[in-house]
């Protein structure tokens, strides 16, 4: 993307171009992510009508953005892949059937909307999501015009579009929904499309933040985190070495979640935080 910034909660600006996030030090890392398998199981998950995992393809010219945005479209347990330019994302949707298409508005070869055309040539009916950093209406207005399904504005949040996403997908009928919004562990049900979380039936309510936490933890059930695991997950970005924020969060989950019931949020000392039902086997 030649002009963005992205993260779950915040937006960043850093050296270099206008709003490009700055290289982290510890960039993110397979581990901070589940498995496919996991996030598949976690998800339910979404399934194109021929039953395979639903394929996105993110057209980007800044390999670590475009990274970022592939791991945050495989944690919701979709395939991803992604390309630098306008000829490479023509080329995979023709080779690789890409169920929808994130495309960026600037690219090296050549502009999105000129992509756009030959997306469509090849797959009229591929939904196609545009990034862009225009936040006119008249270009907003283009690439609609063009044939653009949806857009995102730069900056934007990891989150919102992965429900555009989703929403594009629901209206092409490309995805199949199978109990996609709940997670459940033990009595502790979680569920991602109306944010509410019960235990033993007992709604609880949680802050934006204590939500992601806690559906990260449910996401890895048994599954130690390490603090910066979740660090990159739940803030996506460094907190500068202040990984209490993420003790303060846990306990601010535990007095909500754990607080006159069998405890689930274990740690493990020297290692990070487990989510699990049963007895906790030393803290």
């Amino acid at each position: 993307m030649g002009e963005s910034s992205v993260s779950a909660e915040v937006s960043a600006g850093g050296p270099g171009r206008a709003g490009v996030v700055p290289p982290r030090p510890d960039p993110p890392r397979p581990d901070a992510v589940p498995t496919a398998g996991a996030a598949t199981a976690a998800a339910g998950t979404a399934l194109t009508r021929d039953g395979r995992p639903v394929r996105v393809l993110v057209v980007d010219d800044e390999p670590p953005l475009a990274e970022l945005l592939s791991m945050a479209l495989r944690y919701e347990g979709w395939e991803a892949r992604s390309v630098g330019d306008g000829a490479g994302a023509v080329r995979a949707v023709r080779e690789w059937r890409a169920d929808a298409v994130v495309l960026d508005v600037m690219l090296p070869d050549t502009d999105g909307l000129t992509v756009l055309h030959r997306l469509r040539a090849e797959s009229p009916g591929v939904p196609v999501l545009f990034l862009t950093a225009r936040d006119a209406v008249e270009d907003r207005i283009a690439g609609l015009t063009a044939g653009g399904d949806d857009y995102v504005t730069k900056p934007f949040s990891l989150e919102e579009v992965v429900a555009r996403l989703r929403g594009l997908l629901r209206r092409a009928g490309a995805q199949q929904v199978r109990d996609v919004s709940l997670l459940t562990v033990g009595d502790l049900v979680l569920d991602e499309e109306s944010h509410e979380v019960w235990r033993a039936d007992e709604e609880i309510r949680l802050t934006a933040t204590e939500f992601e936490l806690l559906r990260f933890l449910m996401r890895n059930e048994r599954r130690v985190l390490s603090k910066t695991q979740i660090l990159d997950r739940v803030w996506s970005y460094d907190f500068g070495g202040q990984a209490n924020i993420v003790e303060l969060y846990i306990s601010y989950l535990r007095r909500k979640i754990d607080a006159g019931r069998q405890p689930m949020i274990h740690t493990r000392r020297g290692a990070g935080y487990v989510l699990k039902p049963g007895a906790p086997d030393g803290r």
